[in-house]
C-alpha cells in the first residue's frame, strides 16, 4: 500500500481544515466525511471533494480516520475504530477519562494499529526551535489567551487551550508531576473561561500556565529558564532569543554571554501532523504523539482541574466567594 484511504469524523470549524489538508495530500485520499450535521457535512464535503458518509460506511472503506468530533465524543469514536482495525488519528484530548485513554492505548496495542493524538503544537516549527535550544528546563512560565469564541466551549480552557502547552512543557521537562496548584474561573461558558496553574515535577523543576479565552487580544508566549541560559519565545510574531554562555553576538560588558535571536517561517503544522500519521503507518515511522503521550498531558489537565476543584472549595469555605 502506498496510498492510504483515510476518513474524516467530524466536519466542525477544525475537522474542516483537515479535510482540505487530506484532500491534497500525496500519500493519501480523503474517503470521506461523517457528521451529524447533515448540511455541515456536505458543504465541507463538496469543498473537499469527496462524499458524505456515515460512520459505519467510513469504516468500512477506509484504511484509517481522523477523528475530529466533540471531546466528549472521542473515546466512543476511536474504539469502534480500532475495533474496526483502522489506524486512528484523534484530536486532543485523546477522551474524557483516564481509564478511557488507557483503554484506547490497550486496544492500539492489541489491534497493531497506529493511535496518534493530535496535538499540534508538536509539530510546529516553534517546537523544533525550541527544543533544539535547552537542555532540561529549570522554570517555564507559559501564557495562551486569546479573545471569546463559543467553539471548543464543550469542554474548560484547560481541555481547550492549557492542555497544548501542558503537552509541550511535559515532553520538554519529562519527569513525573509531584504537585499542582491551580485556580480558574467560569465567566462566559458553564467551565473554567480563565485559569492558571503552577506545576511541580519530580526533579524540581517548575511551570506556571496561564490560559484564558476571555481576552482582549491573543497572545501566545513561552519563557524557559534552564542551565544553559534563558530562552523567550513568541509563537504568534514566530520570534525566540536565547541569552547564554558562549552564544551569539557578545552582551556589553558582560563578554561570556550572548544574544542569538531566531524566526522561522509560516509553518503548515497540520499538514506535518498528517504527514507523521501516514508515515507511521506506511513506512513504520514513529508515532510523534501516541496514546502515552495523549495520556500524560490529559492527566496533567486532569490534575488542573482538580486543583481547581479545591482551591474553590476552599475560598468558599472561607467566605471568598
Amino acid at each position: 500500500m502506498d496510498r492510504l484511504r483515510i476518513g474524516l469524523i467530524g466536519a466542525g470549524h477544525f475537522g474542516r481544515f483537515h479535510a482540505l489538508k487530506l484532500a491534497a495530500a500525496d500519500r493519501a485520499s480523503l474517503s470521506g466525511i461523517a457528521d451529524p450535521d447533515a448540511e455541515r457535512a456536505k458543504a465541507v464535503a463538496w469543498e473537499a471533494g469527496c462524499e458524505v458518509r456515515s460512520v459505519a460506511e467510513l469504516l468500512e472503506i477506509s484504511d484509517a480516520v481522523i477523528i475530529a468530533a466533540p471531546a466528549e465524543l472521542h473515546f466512543e469514536l476511536a474504539a469502534q475504530a480500532l475495533r474496526a482495525g483502522k489506524h486512528v488519528l484523534v484530536e486532543k484530548p485523546i477522551a474524557a477519562t483516564l481509564d478511557q485513554a488507557v483503554a484506547l492505548a490497550g486496544m492500539a496495542r492489541a489491534a497493531n494499529k497506529v493511535l496518534q493524538v493530535g496535538h499540534l503544537e508538536r509539530f510546529s516549527a516553534a517546537h523544533g526551535a525550541v527544543t533544539a535550544r535547552m537542555g532540561k528546563p529549570l522554570y517555564i512560565e507559559a501564557v495562551r489567551i486569546a479573545p471569546f469564541k463559543q467553539r471548543g466551549t464543550d469542554v474548560s480552557v484547560i481541555l481547550d487551550l492549557m492542555i497544548h502547552d501542558l503537552d509541550l512543557i511535559l515532553a520538554l521537562v519529562d519527569e513525573p508531576i509531584d504537585h499542582v496548584d491551580a485556580v480558574g474561573a467560569s465567566v462566559a461558558s458553564a467551565h473554567e473561561d480563565i485559569a492558571n496553574a503552577r506545576i511541580k515535577f519530580s526533579n524540581g523543576a517548575v511551570a506556571t500556565i496561564t490560559a484564558s479565552r476571555i481576552s482582549l487580544k491573543t497572545e501566545r508566549k513561552m519563557r524557559i529558564f534552564s542551565q544553559k541560559g534563558y530562552l523567550t519565545v513568541d509563537f504568534s510574531a514566530r520570534k525566540l532569543t536565547l541569552i547564554g554562555r558562549d552564544i551569539g553576538m557578545k552582551l556589553p560588558g558582560f563578554e561570556e554571554f550572548g544574544v542569538e535571536q531566531a524566526s522561522w517561517e509560516d509553518h503548515d503544522a497540520l499538514a506535518a501532523e498528517h504527514l507523521s500519521f501516514i508515515a507511521a503507518i506506511l513506512d513504520g515511522a514513529p508515532v510523534a504523539v501516541d496514546a502515552e503521550a495523549g495520556r500524560r498531558a490529559l492527566a496533567a489537565a486532569l490534575a488542573v482541574s482538580a486543583a481547581i476543584d479545591e482551591a474553590r472549595a476552599l475560598a468558599v469555605a472561607s467566605g471568598l466567594v
